[in-house]
């Protein structure tokens, strides 16, 4: 059986048109756009009812990987955190106990592995190496879901290339993205 699957398992999406209903028979939230509504809407959820798993589904940009390929991200970052300025690391909360790069979930069987940037704008200039994969949500549900301790996975379809033409990109191929997940969500790439 694939677990990834399971009756247990929470489906976190930002918006409705990354699933285009191909998994209204699951378990599906959807959180809206940002860190604030994500971390928000899946505490919430998990108050209501405790999932066995999460695994957040998405679009995402990367000057690294293809467009329309699928990275297991691993590793999290929240790009737009920078009080460099106070004497601390870029990336780095004040403060807080905690790395600055988040490393939590499961890896998959034969996907690329990536370190997701989560910030509150659209990039359109990536040309840092501290972070391969840009959305703009993941970083807060791996965090909860660590917090939580309940085991995540995090796939991201590329949909466009983090670049000047990112946002001409995304709206075209974020409806593609429900296509491709949801044939890897069959095959079982987890496990």
């Amino acid at each position: 059986m694939n677990y990834l699957l399971s009756d247990e398992t929470l489906l976190v999406f930002a918006l409705e048109s990354e699933a285009a209903g191909y998994f209204k028979d699951r378990d599906v939230l959807f959180t809206g756009i940002g860190k604030l509504n994500a971390g928000y809407h899946l505490l919430k959820r998990i108050v209501q009812k405790r999932p066995g798993m999460i695994v957040n589904l998405g679009s995402a940009g990367s000057a690294v990987f293809k467009k329309g390929e699928v990275v297991c991200c691993t590793r999290f970052i929240q790009r737009d955190m920078d009080v460099t300025p106070l004497g601390f690391a870029k990336y780095e909360t004040p403060f807080c106990e905690q790395d600055v790069v988040l490393q939590y979930g499961f890896r998959a069987n034969r996907l690329p592995e990536g370190t997701c940037g989560t910030g509150d704008n659209f990039e359109i200039q990536h040309n840092g190496n501290a972070y391969d994969v840009i959305d703009m949500e993941a970083f807060a549900l791996a965090w909860v879901a660590r917090q939580e301790q309940i085991p995540f996975v995090c796939l991201k379809y590329i949909s466009d290339g983090a670049d000047g033409k990112a946002a001409d990109d995304w709206a075209v191929s974020v409806h593609q993205a429900a296509v491709v997940l949801h044939e890897v969500m069959k095959n079982g790439i987890v496990g």
